[in-house]
C-alpha cells in the first residue's frame, strides 16, 4: 500500500517520528531520571547477565539475508535495525530491550520474490505507558502455494501419477503414488501443464499503524490498530488449483482486492527480555474485523489467541538453559477471501497458515489451512558459548525443537488424526542482546527445510 500511499512520504514520516522521539528521550535523560514515572512489574526487569551485555546509546545491526528453498529459489537481501537504547541512567533502561527501533528489510530471490518493509517500534513513547508501532511495505511473490481451503483438501497427502515413458508427463492410466515426499512430488507431479498447479502470484502494498497501552505494572497491554492493504492475486497458465476453485465459486479473492481491517488486542506479558526471553509468560488475544462499511471488499472476522511460556531449567548445571513452549489457535468467520485463511495477525508477527518458518517447520508454508487452526511449538534453548569480537557481544545457543498442529472446520470437528508433526535442530546467535539470528533445519514425513531468519520463532 505504501507504493500507492507515496512510499517516499511514508518513509520520511516514519523517520521523522523516530528522530523526534530520540531527541525527546535524550532531553529526558539529561534530567534526574533515577526513578520510573510509573510502576513496572519486577518480572519485566532484564536479567543481570543481559543488562551487563546491553549496549548504551544508538547502534546499528545488520545482516545479509540468504536462503535457498525449492519454492522461492535462492534468496538474497539484507535486514537491519537501528536501535536507540538510551543510557543506564534512564529509568527504563533496565525494563525494555530498547527505547526505539527502526527495522529495514530488503529481499529478492532468483524466482522473483521481492520485499521491502520499514518498521518502527517505540515502547514507552514520550516516557508514557503507550507504545507505537508502524509498518509499511510492498511484496511481490509469484511462488505462493495453495492446497485448498478446507481441512479435507489440504490435509491430503501429496499424490501424483508416474510419468508416461514416451511423453515424460504424468499419466493417469498409471496407479497413483500417494503420500509422496515433496521432492518426489515436485519432480514427478509438478511438470508440464501441472508445473504451477499450486502456485499463485501475489502483489501487496500494506500500511499498518497500532498503538498499545500498558496497565498493572506493564503486565497487561491493550492494542488498537488499523490496516490498509491493496492486493492482487493471479494464477499461471496451465492447470491451476486456485483458478479452478475460483471459477467454480468455491473461493473468493482472485484478482484485485482492497482490504481495511480494524484490529484489537489484549496481552499479558511477564517476559524478562522481549527479543530473547529467559523467563515469563506472554498471553495474547487479537481480533480483526473487516467490513464493507469501512471500505473493505469483504465482511469477515478473525480471532487469534496464543500463549508462550519461558522457563529457566537446571540453573545449577547450565549457565542458561531455557524451555520455551507455545500454544496457538485461530478462527476465521464470515465472507472471507482465500488469502485471509492463510493469515492470522499477532503483535509478535503474522502466522501464515500451518507450515513454514513460524509454525510447522517441516512443511511448506501454508501447507494446511482451515477455518480453525491450532498448533504447538516446543524448544529447548541451551546457551553454550559467549564471545566478544570487534566490541560486539555474541551468545550462541543450540535449539532442538518439535512442532505439532492441525486444521479443522470448527471445534466440534477436532480430531487427533488431523494433527501433523515436524521436528528439527537449530542455532541461535544473540547479537548485542537484541538481535537474534536464527538457523533452523526441520523435517517431517513429507519434507525437509532450512531457514535463516532474524528473531526467534516465538
Amino acid at each position: 500500500m505504501c507504493s500507492q500511499l507515496n512510499m517516499k512520504s511514508c518513509f520520511l514520516s516514519i523517520t521523522a517520528i523516530f528522530i523526534f522521539s530520540q531527541d525527546l528521550f535524550s532531553q529526558q535523560q539529561k534530567s534526574d531520571s533515577s526513578r520510573l514515572p510509573f510502576a513496572i512489574a519486577d518480572e519485566k526487569r532484564l536479567s543481570d547477565e543481559d543488562l551487563r551485555d546491553k549496549k548504551e546509546g544508538a547502534y546499528i545491526t545488520g545482516t545479509p539475508d540468504f536462503s535457498s528453498d525449492p519454492v522461492n529459489g535462492f534468496g538474497y537481501g539484507a535486514e537491519g535495525s537501528l536501535y536507540f537504547n538510551g543510557t543506564r541512567s534512564d529509568p527504563f533502561f533496565n525494563y525494555t530491550a530498547y527505547r526505539a527501533k527502526l527495522d529495514f528489510v530488503v529481499f529478492n530471490t532468483t524466482k522473483e520474490q521481492r520485499e521491502f518493509f520499514v518498521k518502527l517500534d517505540v515502547p514507552y513513547i514520550f516516557n508514557s505507558k503507550w507504545r507505537l508501532r508502524v509498518e509499511g511495505g510492498y511484496e511481490a511473490n509469484p511462488n505462493l502455494l495453495f492446497f485448498g481451503l478446507t481441512p479435507k483438501e489440504s490435509l491430503q497427502g501429496l499424490t501424483y501419477y508416474p510419468a508416461n515413458p514416451s511423453t515424460g508427463l504424468p499419466d493417469s492410466t498409471n496407479a497413483p503414488v500417494t503420500n509422496a515426499h515433496w521432492s518426489d512430488y515436485e519432480k514427478n507431479g509438478l511438470v508440464g501443464p501441472n508445473e504451477f498447479y499450486h502456485n499463485y502470484f501475489k502483489k501487496e502494498g500494506v500500511l499498518n499503524v497500532s498503538i498499545e497501552r500498558s496497565f498493572f505494572g506493564d503486565k497487561v497491554g491493550t492494542l488498537i490498530g488499523f490496516e490498509l492493504a491493496q492486493l492482487n492475486y493471479t494464477t499461471f497458465a496451465g492447470n491451476s488449483l486456485l483458478r479452478s476453485q475460483s471459477e467454480a465459486g468455491l473461493v473468493k479473492g482472485v484478482k484485485n482486492n482492497f482490504i481495511t481491517i480494524a484490529q484489537f488486542g489484549l496481552a499479558y506479558d511477564t517476559r524478562d527480555l522481549e527479543p530473547d526471553p529467559g523467563s515469563g509468560l506472554f498471553l495474547e488475544l487479537t481480533d480483526e474485523v473487516s467490513l464493507k462499511s469501512l471500505g473493505s471488499s469483504y465482511n469477515f472476522n478473525k480471532i487469534y489467541a496464543h500463549a508462550n511460556w519461558y522457563q529457566t531449567i537446571l540453573p545449577s548445571l547450565f549457565p542458561k538453559l531455557i524451555f520455551a513452549a507455545r500454544l496457538g489457535m485461530g478462527y476465521i468467520s464470515g465472507d472471507a477471501p482465500f488469502f485471509e485463511y492463510q493469515d492470522q495477525w499477532s503483535q509478535e508477527g503474522d502466522i501464515e497458515g500451518l507450515g513454514g518458518a513460524r509454525t510447522l517447520r517441516g512443511y511448506k508454508i501454508s501447507r494446511f489451512v482451515g477455518r480453525l487452526m491450532e498448533f504447538n511449538n516446543f524448544e529447548l534453548r541451551w546457551r553454550f558459548a559467549k564471545a566478544k569480537m570487534f566490541n560486539q557481544q555474541f551468545a550462541f545457543s543450540a535449539v532442538p525443537f518439535y512442532d505439532v498442529g492441525g486444521v479443522y472446520d470448527n471445534l466440534a470437528s477436532f480430531d487427533f488424526t488431523q494433527m501433523r508433526y515436524s521436528q528439527g535442530v537449530g542455532l541461535r546467535i544473540a547479537w548485542n542482546v537484541n538481535t537474534i539470528l536464527r538457523f533452523d533445519y526441520a523435517w517431517s514425513k513429507e519434507d525437509a527445510q532450512f531457514f535463516f531468519n532474524l528473531a526467534h520463532t516465538f
